[in-house]
């Protein structure tokens, strides 16, 4: 049976049913969360469909294009779903602006959890799993620590709009200039981004792509693999369209706040086709790529998906700023460190995994209780 990276596909038919009933039950009017769980649940299956459509395209176009084409996509999923809400919220600005404030902060806040999740609950995982089976697990220290230097540019870039916002804070006035500092730190955090593809798909492919595999052959010829991804994509924005929908309702029924349905539900939501497959990866022993899915998962959407969606916000209405929380940016600041620790050595084990899950808790339980 067909797999992607060791993903069964009978794993991918039962919560893909979840899509036209999550389109049913908003049409028929069911409870908010209802909609929002099924919404959720669906777009994991259909995350994972994308994922081989991109990878049966890449093998045809070659390692250059390919490698690209990995890369850019493989965050769609996130950056569907925050679109989403850019969307909305750029169509309520003018008539609800507290909603649609609400819905940029929601943005702000699946950007921290996608990185959170991917660096420690995601890789936490995988170490685990893989620990428990295997008493040492070894990896490319190298391409490790690599995307903790990427990673730790983007914290960098994140940290620098808010020490510029904390610095008007004495005199109560918004800095005036918070809108174009994020469009000048975007366009410099996509040309890093693209230097990163450069040095990976180029100059030191041997370096950054140390696993050796033999090259695959496509499962699908290129004409179906793109209709399945572009059939894919259209049901991830329509999903997408339901959880943002269903947000406001679930945020009020079950009492959370906007900014921890964004970082750690949404979070989960989008990067639960990576854990799958990071966690089977780390249990068959092959931990190049069960570190690799995190980790690049995360630099993409620090470098790439980011900066995107500041861009985006300008036409849609809306403007995204890059003035994460104080809260926000200590929890990256706190995953890129400790990435950092568990890649210098290229070695893994169950316990390392297991600091890795206690970290999320105890940020996941912050932001619970964060106002």
């Amino acid at each position: 049976m067909a797999e992607r990276r060791g993903v069964p596909w009978r794993l991918v038919v039962p919560p893909a049913v979840l899509v036209p009933i999550s389109i049913a039950m908003r049409l028929a009017g069911a409870p908010d969360l209802a909609v929002f769980a099924a919404a959720g649940v669906a777009v994991i299956p259909l995350a994972l469909i994308m994922g081989v459509a991109t990878e049966d395209l890449a093998k045809r176009a070659g390692p250059g294009i390919g490698g690209l084409l990995n890369a850019t996509l493989g965050n769609a999923t996130e950056l569907i779903i925050a679109l989403a809400a850019l969307v909305r919220a750029g169509t309520l600005a003018s008539t609800d602006p507290a909603t649609a404030s609400s819905l940029v902060e929601v943005v702000k806040a699946s950007i921290t959890g996608s990185i959170v999740g991917n660096l420690l609950l995601v890789l936490g995982l995988s170490m685990l799993v893989g620990g428990l089976r295997h008493k040492k697990q070894t990896f490319s220290a190298s391409a490790a620590n690599l995307q903790v230097t990427m990673l730790a540019l983007a914290v960098a870039a994140l940290v620098m709009p808010e020490l510029f916002s904390l610095s008007y804070s004495a005199s109560g006035r918004p800095p005036p200039a918070l809108p174009n500092l994020s469009l000048w730190i975007s366009g410099l955090l996509l040309v890093g981004y693209v230097l990163g593809l450069v040095f990976a798909l180029h100059t030191h492919r041997d370096v950054f792509n140390p696993v050796g595999h033999t090259e695959e052959k496509p499962r699908w010829n290129g004409r179906f693999a793109l209709v399945v991804l572009a059939a894919a994509t259209a049901l991830v924005a329509v999903e997408a369209e339901l959880l943002v929908g269903a947000l406001a309702g679930v945020t009020k029924t079950l009492g959370l706040t906007e900014i921890f349905v964004g970082v750690i539900v949404i979070a989960i939501f989008g990067n639960a086709a990576e854990q799958g497959t990071a966690i089977i990866m780390a249990r068959r022993n092959k931990m190049d790529l069960a570190v690799a899915i995190p980790t690049n998962a995360s630099t993409q959407i620090a470098l790439f998906v980011t900066p995107v969606l500041v861009l985006a916000s300008v036409a849609l209405g809306k403007a995204l700023t890059l003035d994460f929380e104080i809260f926000e940016l200590v929890a990256l600041i706190l995953c890129v460190a400790i990435a950092g620790l568990i890649a210098r050595d290229g070695e893994s084990n169950w316990y390392e995994g297991a600091l890795l899950l206690l970290l999320y808790a105890i940020i996941a339980v912050g932001f619970y209780f964060h106002p």
